[in-house]
């Protein structure tokens, strides 16, 4: 699932190299925990939208259809409104991101997580209390706007922070998170299924994600990219000092982050005028069309919609939630691969690996 951007300083400060120490290790886990939320609620929604309590309480009439229903039950779902309370996530999420990068900058990556987890929390408890539709659907906006201001200042935070040789195996474990944050809620969805009260625990339960990572966030410092942009040097040499090590000099790589900083201050330009010049064409072509075609694939679709998908193909409805813990499963593993390889043999590897992958198996189901 591609989510998030990466910002931050690639450029100014590859030639520092900084060591991986016990303080950014667990300040990126911490970071990265902000998946959780994410991936907690792509498992959940679809589990919960199988469960006969949740839908005779708020969507009746797709029971009904499903008892009409003979062969394939799959238009059983053809609800509005049930459309509705999965879509207004992705609907708050997209708005978030509008509005997240400047977020980012003015506020900070740290409180944008802060900022992002608190919604989630306060989204996921009227979720877990709904007594109708309105607030169903309220707390899911909420969760949106949580989600999207994670995932957009997430990614940019584990940049900034990791050291630059190993900045690839570090932005993985935010997909790691949310590849947990998965596998959990289809484990949850598969324990709670057969109970009246189990779609409003599993809901519910979305408030441990959301106050692991806010918790977390509160105990990290923010990057110093972050902290010098908005003009505190002093704890932008604490933060850089903290994640690099007590006995690694600093001072140069916070030269260079401040003449960095200083540069895109003095040049006083709209960055969304800026990516339109001819010069950075290429790298919007491309930031636009990886992600685009990334989300066609379907992938986003099956892993949300997954045990609904595995119903209508005729599994029956622990089949179904089984089915989409494996599917959880493997791309978890996935996952910790790509970590492995990513900065050994690069990105562009994986994006070619990952796609003729993708190829070569959608072939075969035709076969």
């Amino acid at each position: 699932m591609a989510v998030g951007g990466f910002g931050g300083v690639d450029g100014p400060v590859s030639s520092f190299n900084g060591k991986i120490t016990a303080s950014v290790v667990i300040t990126c886990i911490v970071a990265a925990s902000s998946g959780l939320i994410f991936g907690y609620d792509i498992g959940i929604s679809g589990g919960v939208t199988t469960m006969q309590p949740f839908l005779q309480k708020f969507f009746p009439s797709v029971l009904r259809k499903a008892a009409e229903a003979k062969t394939n039950i799959y238009c059983v779902y053809d609800s509005q409104v049930l459309t509705s309370f999965t879509s207004s996530l992705y609907i708050a999420g997209l708005a978030a991101s509008l509005v997240a990068s400047r977020l980012t900058a003015a506020i900070g990556r740290r409180n944008t997580m802060v900022l992002g987890g608190l919604t989630f929390l306060a989204g996921a408890a009227i979720n877990g209390g709904a007594a109708n539709i309105a607030m169903l659907i309220f707390g899911r906006i909420l969760l949106g706007f949580g989600v999207g201001f994670t995932n957009q200042a997430t990614p940019v935070y584990l940049s900034e922070v990791a050291p630059p040789r190993w900045r690839g195996a570090f932005n993985t474990g935010f997909q790691f998170f949310i590849g947990i944050g998965v596998v959990a809620a289809n484990c949850i969805n598969y324990g709670t299924a057969k109970r009246s009260w189990g779609w409003r625990l599993s809901l519910g339960l979305a408030v441990v994600p959301a106050a692991i990572m806010t918790i977390g966030a509160l105990l990290i410092s923010d990057t110093p990219s972050s902290l010098i942009e908005r003009g505190k040097v002093e704890q932008a040499r604490h933060s850089l000092r903290k994640v690099r090590g007590k006995d690694c000099d600093v001072e140069a790589e916070l030269a260079e982050l401040k003449k960095a900083s200083d540069v895109a201050n003095e040049a006083k330009r709209e960055p969304f005028v800026t990516i339109f010049e001819r010069q950075y064409r290429p790298h919007l072509v491309m930031s636009i069309a990886i992600p685009f075609f990334q989300q066609l694939t379907g992938i986003n679709i099956i892993a949300f919609y997954a045990p609904v998908l595995f119903q209508s193909v005729g599994f029956g409805n622990d089949s179904a939630l089984i089915a989409a813990i494996i599917l959880g499963l493997v791309n978890l593993a996935s996952i910790l691969v790509s970590t492995g390889v990513v900065d050994r043999f690069g990105r562009r590897f994986l994006f070619l690996e990952g796609g003729i992958q993708m190829f070569v198996c959608q072939g075969w189901q035709f076969c």
